[in-house]
């Protein structure tokens, strides 16, 4: 029986570990793609319109999902607060379309989130710049602003 030459033993050596350091390579990477997940949202479209016959304004948003994880909208603040805390005991001047908290997967979108401003609802005005921000779980912001008519 004839014994291997060590250069030909050299080669599989040399083969079998790029081999396997391939296959490490790629589970790593499979590995950390799952944990590292970007959360992104994309405000695609935003504008009011003022519903004279209920004395309101309506803020539409349209809301797309663009990152690689899914991303929950748990809050929405509107010139820099909670749009609850614009609502009394008595009174509601601000409403959403959707109830809170909604979770968008990669890829879904809102096509029509609307924030209905009561006319009466303290501090607003036609031709008032609004600033919208959208809050996810994870603490991200995503700004929006509109003009109210």
């Amino acid at each position: 029986m004839k014994a291997i030459s060590p250069v030909i033993a050299t080669v599989i050596i040399v083969a079998v570990a790029i081999a396997i350091s391939i296959a490490v390579a790629l589970w790593i990477t499979g590995l950390t793609s799952s944990f590292t997940g970007v959360e992104k949202l994309e405000v695609v479209n935003a504008y009011a319109e003022l519903d004279t016959a209920n004395n309101q304004w309506i803020v539409h948003l349209h809301v797309k999902n663009t990152g690689t994880k899914a991303a929950t909208i748990d809050d929405i603040f509107i010139n820099s607060k909670p749009y609850s805390s614009y609502n009394t005991a008595t009174s509601t001047y601000v409403t959403l379309s959707e109830t809170l908290p909604k979770t968008l997967n990669p890829g879904e979108e809102l096509t029509d989130l609307q924030i209905t401003i009561s006319t009466n609802t303290p501090g607003f005005a036609s031709g008032q710049t609004v600033s919208i921000v959208i809050h996810t779980a994870s603490g991200g912001q995503y700004p929006a602003t509109v003009t109210l008519p």
